[in-house]
C-alpha cells in the first residue's frame, strides 16, 4: 500500500457533509487523492477535496460514472444507489463497506431481521406495510413505528402512545418495535479490516434532545462495570464479524434497567457517537476507518482521558445565514476543543459543528461542557 500515499490511490466518497470533510481532514495526512460526490453545490467537503462533483447520490448513472475511473469508494451517508456500487464492484472497484452491507442496513427491516438471524439481542418488532397495521400489530401500545427506510438523524421515528395515533402515523413500511425502558443510550464504534482484524473504540453513553431526537451530549468513556462493557464491545465485534464489513461501524443501543443490552441500529460508517475520538482517544474514528479499508494495522483506540462531545445544533426560531455566538468565551476554557462544519445556512437542530471537552477530572470535564452549551449559540 505505501505507494498509495504518494497521490497514486484515488478514493471517493459518496456524500460530501461533516463526516466527509473530517475523513478528508484525516486522509490529508495518507496524501490520498479525493473526489467527492453531493448534491450539495455547498457541501462541507468542497473546498477540501482534489475533485469535487455535484450530483444525485441515488442516481444510478451519476454513482456509476463518478466512481468508475477511482480505485476505491467509501460512504459518509447510507442513502446512495447500492445498485451502482455493485455494478462498479464488479469492474474491480474497492467499494468499501460493501454494498450488500450499504443495502441491508438501508433497510431497517433487514437489520432486524438480520439481528434476529444472527442472535444478537434486539427489541421485539413486527413489520407493517401501511399505518393500517398498527392496528392489527401484536406489540403492545405504546410503541415505536419507524420507517424502513430514509430515516436518518431523528426523522423517521414515531412514539405511538395510543390508538388515537394511529391517523398521524407514517404510512410507508415501516417496523413497530417494542418500547424499551432503557436506563442509557450508549454506542460502540468497532473497526474491521480486509484480513479480518478488528479493534473497538470504549463505549460511550448519549444524551438525546427530546425535540430533535439526535445525540446532545455524550461522555467517554463511559464509567459503567467493566462486564457492562465488554459485553457491548463483544457485541459490537460479534456484528462485524458476521456482516463481514470492512470499514467501521457504530452499534446504537440501550441499556435497559435490567442490565440488559439491546441492540438498536447500526451505521456503516463515521459516526456522531465517535467525534470525540479525534481529541480523546489515541486514534479518531476517521483514522481507523481509513486504516480498515486500506487493509492496514488498526491503531491503539484507548481513551487518553475524559471526553465530552456536545452537537452545535441551530437554534430554533432562527433560519439563514449562521451565526456563532460565544465561540470567544467557549475557547477561554480549557480544553475546549471546536470543530465548525463550513454549513452557511442553519436552520433549526441543523448540525452546524461539535465542540469536544478534554479533562483529566470527568467531572470537570462535564461541567465545562455545561458551561459550553450554554455559551454557544447557532443562530442567523
Amino acid at each position: 500500500m505505501a505507494k498509495d500515499f504518494y497521490g497514486d490511490l484515488r478514493l471517493g466518497i459518496l456524500g460530501g457533509g461533516q463526516l466527509g470533510r473530517m475523513l478528508i481532514q484525516e486522509a490529508i495526512n495518507f496524501n490520498v487523492n479525493i473526489h467527492v460526490l453531493d448534491p450539495d453545490p455547498n457541501a462541507p467537503c468542497k473546498r477540501l477535496c482534489n475533485q469535487f462533483e455535484v450530483g444525485s447520490l441515488g442516481d444510478y448513472d451519476t454513482v456509476y460514472n463518478f466512481g468508475k475511473d477511482l480505485d476505491m469508494i467509501t460512504i459518509e451517508i447510507e442513502k446512495v444507489n447500492v445498485d451502482a456500487l455493485e455494478a462498479l464492484e464488479s469492474e474491480g472497484v474497492i467499494v468499501y463497506p460493501q454494498a450488500r452491507v450499504i443495502r441491508l442496513i438501508q433497510d431497517k427491516g433487514l437489520q432486524k431481521q438480520f439481528f434476529k438471524q444472527n442472535d444478537i439481542p434486539t427489541s421485539a418488532f413486527q413489520f407493517i406495510s401501511n399505518k393500517d397495521g398498527l392496528a392489527q400489530s401484536n406489540i403492545s401500545l405504546p410503541f415505536i413505528q419507524k420507517l424502513r427506510k430514509d430515516g436518518y438523524d431523528g426523522k423517521g421515528v414515531k412514539k405511538i402512545n395510543t390508538a388515537v395515533d394511529f391517523d398521524t402515523a407514517f404510512e410507508e413500511p415501516s417496523i413497530v418495535e417494542e418500547l424499551v425502558d432503557f436506563e442509557k443510550e450508549i454506542a460502540v464504534i468497532v473497526a474491521r479490516n480486509d484480513r479480518g482484524d478488528m479493534s473497538t473504540f470504549p463505549m460511550v453513553e448519549m444524551e438525546f434532545n427530546p425535540q430533535a431526537n439526535l445525540v446532545e451530549f455524550l461522555i467517554s468513556p463511559s464509567t459503567y462495570a467493566e462486564a457492562i462493557q465488554a459485553k457491548a464491545e463483544q457485541i459490537a465485534k460479534k456484528i462485524a464479524n458476521d456482516l463481514q464489513i470492512v470499514g467501521i461501524l457504530a452499534v446504537e443501543m440501550f441499556l435497559t434497567k435490567d442490565g440488559d443490552i439491546l441492540v438498536n441500529e447500526l451505521a456503516p460508517r463515521p459516526h456522531n457517537s465517535g467525534h470525540q475520538t479525534i481529541e480523546g482517544n489515541y486514534v479518531s474514528q476517521f483514522g481507523q476507518h481509513l486504516r480498515a479499508i486500506f487493509n492496514l494495522p488498526l491503531a491503539n483506540t484507548a481513551s487518553r482521558g475524559n471526553a465530552i462531545m456536545i452537537n452545535l445544533l441551530g437554534e430554533e426560531g432562527y433560519e439563514g445565514l449562521a451565526e456563532y455566538e460565544g465561540l470567544e468565551e467557549a475557547l477561554a476554557i480549557d480544553g475546549v476543543y471546536i470543530h465548525l462544519y463550513g454549513k452557511k445556512y442553519t436552520k433549526p437542530f441543523r448540525k452546524m459543528g461539535h465542540v469536544t471537552i478534554v479533562h483529566e477530572d470527568r467531572n470537570t470535564a462535564i461541567e465545562n461542557a455545561r458551561k459550553v452549551q450554554n455559551l454557544i449559540k447557532v443562530i442567523a
